[in-house]
């Protein structure tokens, strides 16, 4: 079953349940989704919308909501709170679990040790072959910061 799938069925299923905060979430999901179909129809590299088109969508969301979440705890905003932290809990549903800061840190440490990075130069090699081999699992804003600090040190 693809991602798409998913979401159509858990759409679906909050609308027979009438569950408003989760129908609009989806809602906000379907509605990139068409956008990302039409891009993609469109221009010089016409494709289908797959899988990994979602993830990034998806990614980008979850960013967005990340970012809101944060504001809204600074600024004591509960009621925006509330219902941010429930499209981020809806939109994390599709994607692979995120590795902890403990876990990104060990594999940040056997990376920068296979490839001999010594510098904050080496980061760009550094966070290339971490996309290759952890593209899903990673936080690459965490991973940014964490790499910055073990080649600084």
């Amino acid at each position: 079953m693809t991602i798409r799938d998913k979401i159509d069925n858990d759409y679906k299923n909050a609308l027979k349940s009438k569950d408003k905060n989760k129908i609009s979430t989806y809602r906000l999901i379907l509605s990139g989704i068409k956008d990302l179909d039409i891009n993609n129809r469109s221009g010089p590299n016409k494709k289908d919308t797959d899988d990994e088109d979602i993830k990034k969508l998806l990614k980008k969301m979850i960013k967005q909501r990340s970012e809101s979440i944060e504001i809204y705890k600074n600024n004591k905003r509960s009621d925006l709170l509330e219902i941010e932290e429930a499209e981020f809990k809806v939109l994390s549903e599709y994607l692979p679990k995120q590795l902890s800061e403990d876990d990104t840190r060990k594999i940040c440490d056997e990376i920068i040790k296979d490839l001999g990075a010594s510098s904050i130069k080496d980061m760009g090699k550094v966070m290339g072959e971490l996309k290759k081999s952890h593209s899903d699992t990673i936080d690459f804003s965490k991973a940014g910061q964490i790499i910055k600090g073990l080649l600084n040190s």
